[in-house]
């Protein structure tokens, strides 16, 4: 595979000055050459003059967070990432590419999660080029690749978790975002890794269910919503009744047969289990008939 070298180049200025001297230089030999008809010398001073002219093409640019991939007719000769004025062989090709972090935001992907369930899912991704020669050679547009590999990634990611786990320990998209998102992060990285493309940050910017089954999903989450508020309540319900019976015994308030406690035992679950406020009832009687 290629490899990234770096190019060291010449000083931009130091060139500039030396092709300025050069026709300066030119002109007392050449207006003796013409003087003394001197063929010879004249389309020496031309030609020096045109070469001059050749390697002023040759100056580059390098801002700060850019490279410079340079060819020259087709081979890879090196990168030039130091910032500042240079010059270099005027034959060469120099592609620039940026070192800058850039990002994106994928589209609304409509996929199945584990359960087979249509969801919706989009992604942001942080990216940089790290290695340029792989950038520029080993594919044929990275920017485009970036993109492409990148929803690969979320749509194996979505199909490979459930939108909602079943149990704590089961990882799900909605529920485990840290971990998904180093998932989706080193998925991505081991797709777009030949392209020279270091992936910085992978998050999950959008999840929803698609808009066929999201309110019949709705309603399932509501319905495990008040299963796990009523297992709360009756829980709390319980240890209440539990620490009623005990103080009351403890404190000798009043003895309570086992017919007692059991009525007693229902009629606080009654009063602490409803989501209604409870209508109390003076009984005015006995228990027993």
């Amino acid at each position: 595979m290629l490899q990234e070298k770096e190019l060291k180049p010449l000083p931009g200025g130091l060139m500039l000055a030396v092709l300025i001297a050069v026709p300066v230089l030119l002109v007392v030999p050449f207006r003796y050459a013409v003087a003394e008809h001197n063929g010879l010398l004249i389309a020496a001073c031309l030609l020096a003059f045109i070469a001059d002219m050749v390697c002023t093409g040759g100056f580059t640019v390098t801002n700060p967070n850019e490279a410079k991939v340079v060819q020259l007719f087709g081979a890879y000769l090196g990168t030039i990432k130091q910032q500042g004025f240079w010059w270099v062989n005027p034959f060469t090709h120099r592609r620039r590419v940026s070192l800058r972090v850039r990002n994106f935001e994928s589209s609304k992907l409509k996929v199945n999660d584990q359960d087979g369930n249509p969801i919706e899912i989009a992604s942001v991704i942080v990216w940089r080029v790290i290695e340029t020669a792989e950038a520029v050679f080993h594919v044929d547009d990275y920017e485009h690749y970036v993109h492409v590999q990148s929803e690969s990634a979320v749509r194996t990611l979505a199909t490979a978790y459930p939108y909602d786990a079943h149990n704590e320990s089961q990882m799900s998209l909605r529920m485990s975002v840290v971990e998904i998102a180093h998932k989706l992060r080193d998925e991505i990285q081991e797709r777009v890794g030949k392209a020279g493309v270091e992936i910085i940050e992978a998050r999950i910017t959008h999840l929803a269910y698609a808009p066929e089954i999201a309110s019949v999903m709705l309603r399932r989450q509501q319905a495990n919503a008040i299963i796990a508020a009523r297992q709360k309540i009756v829980e709390g319900a319980v240890g209440m009744v539990e620490m009623a019976l005990a103080m009351l015994s403890e404190k000798n308030v009043v003895e309570l047969d086992e017919e007692r406690k059991a009525s007693m035992v229902s009629n606080l679950l009654v009063v602490l289990c409803s989501d209604r406020d409870a209508q109390p009832i003076v009984n005015a009687g006995t228990l027993y008939q």
